[in-house]
């Protein structure tokens, strides 16, 4: 995978890594899967057609419209009106692209988003079950209209995947990758992790902190981000905020293993600094 980087400022760009970098991390495919799977919503970016009665000449201009979708493995499926205009311009020409944004507080350009290109294809009432039931399931209260006549579903097949997972953290993710890469399993447990961990467990942290990275002086640190690999965390120094990561000693897939992975690193956390005291 070619990653690229870019954004840092000229304050940390030569700063050495506070923890080991050789450890499981989630490839960028995972974590473009794991967003898009949880999101739900996005821009549906659509070429115009042709509009006799426009003020403007509309052929051939990239259109952006709000939609919603479910997720057949790689590749998203909507439920879109026939009177829209995204599906107007479909009918005319394939080419689409999707754009998947992260929520959240704070700076928008430092959280993650992914963008699908590909070519849209209209299934009919005869192949068209799988992608209903996904889209239902994402979305129950499509339910109402979703057999109604002037309404359709669609499928993107993807053919590129661009990933942007905030500053400096990016890339075209292969396409192989993305199709056999799947969400991570505790996606929708990590932010109620990471709230428990930050209100109960600040001094716990900077435990790890101590026996484990190169920050053993810090006094605060909170926990950003875990995964089914390890998790991460934000720690204060005198240069201001750095990153760290941690692995779990083997791949978990419930937050209840996150749990027992969490307290064994605390047990082994005290266990290493109480041998070198």
């Amino acid at each position: 995978m070619s990653n690229s980087h870019h954004g840092s400022s000229k304050g940390n760009r030569h700063q050495e890594p506070l923890y080991e970098t050789d450890i499981p991390t989630p490839s960028h495919a995972e974590r473009a899967h794991t967003l898009a799977a949880a999101v739900g919503t996005a821009s549906l970016c659509t070429l115009t057609q042709a509009i006799p009665d426009a003020d403007f000449e509309a052929d051939g201009y990239p259109y952006g419209s709000f939609v919603t979708y479910g997720l057949e493995g790689g590749n998203p499926v909507f439920l879109i009106s026939t009177l829209a205009e995204h599906t107007r311009n479909l009918l005319g020409d394939s080419r689409a692209s999707l754009i998947i944004a992260e929520a959240g507080e704070g700076d928008p350009l430092a959280r993650a988003r992914v963008t699908l290109v590909g070519r849209a294809e209209q299934l009919t009432a005869e192949n068209n079950d799988t992608a209903k039931e996904i889209f239902l399931t994402a979305h129950p209260g499509a339910a109402y209209y979703a057999d109604f006549n002037d309404f359709s579903f669609w499928r993107l097949n993807v053919e590129a995947v661009r990933y942007i997972g905030g500053y400096g953290r990016m890339s075209w993710v292969p396409i192989d990758e993305w199709r056999t890469s799947r969400p991570c399993p505790i996606a929708a447990s990590s932010d109620r992790i990471i709230a428990h961990m930050n209100a109960d467990h600040a001094d716990t942290m900077v435990l790890y902190c101590d026996a484990f990275t190169k920050a053993t002086e810090t006094a605060v640190a909170s926990m950003t981000a875990v995964d089914r690999y390890g998790f991460e965390m934000s720690v204060e120094t005198e240069q201001g905020p750095r990153p760290i990561r941690l692995p779990f000693t083997k791949e978990v897939g419930t937050a209840k293993e996150v749990r027992i992975e969490l307290v064994d690193l605390a047990k082994r956390a005290r266990q290493q600094l109480g041998a070198q005291s």
